[in-house]
């Protein structure tokens, strides 16, 4: 005999008390789900903060790290953050390098960035745009780093010879990395330095 047969040939007390027990599983399992669903509604979200864009000096300082927009010829351009004391070279390598077409005797990798900045890099054969704090460009400057003779001439003190002095120092040196530089050049003292401090740019 099947146990279906079995609960029909079961009294009515008895098939009743089976559909009960059903019942009170069945309840029992809405229970388990229902108290579940609810803790899951009301279980705290954890919320990530960013990690904020500062690090710490050897002595224990915070410094802020700086923002540097980086556009022009470089692979990816956009806004990066680059650590306290970084360079051209850091801001221009988190921007993916360089583009094939980039003017890289036009930059000088060497120089410190400053927070705010924006660092635009040429390609060949565009005019170069000198950078100046806060991340302006500096027009009517003249990039000793970049200008020809003929633009060297046109500055206070500067005839071929010195002009030609500075190109042969920055072809042989390489870039310079600050105006105060040119006192490496022979025939730039203080004074001539003085002249051009306003007018010139790296």
């Amino acid at each position: 005999m099947s146990d279906l047969e079995g609960y029909r040939r079961a009294s009515p007390r008895a098939r009743l008390g089976i559909g009960g027990a059903i019942v009170l599983v069945l309840v029992a399992l809405a229970a388990t789900v229902g108290i579940g669903i609810w803790r899951g509604q009301t279980a705290p979200v954890e919320h990530i903060a960013e990690t904020p864009a500062v690090t710490t000096d050897p002595s224990g300082a915070v410094v802020e790290e700086s923002y540097v927009h980086v556009s022009g010829a470089v692979r990816h351009p956009g806004l990066y953050v680059v650590r306290p004391g970084a360079r051209v070279i850091d801001a221009v390598s988190a921007a993916g390098g360089l583009a094939d077409d980039a003017d890289e005797s036009a930059v000088n990798l060497a120089r410190p960035v400053t927070d705010g900045e924006q660092l635009v890099v040429p390609a060949e054969g565009e005019a170069p745009a000198p950078s100046a704090p806060g991340g302006g460009s500096a027009p009517g400057l003249v990039s000793i780093n970049t200008a020809d003779a003929a633009a060297l001439e046109d500055l206070p003190g500067i005839g071929p010879a010195l002009a030609g002095r500075i190109i042969d120092w920055r072809d042989t040196e390489g870039p310079f990395g600050t105006v105060d530089d040119l006192l490496a050049v022979s025939g730039i003292g203080p004074k001539v330095l003085e002249s051009l401090r306003d007018l010139v740019t790296v």
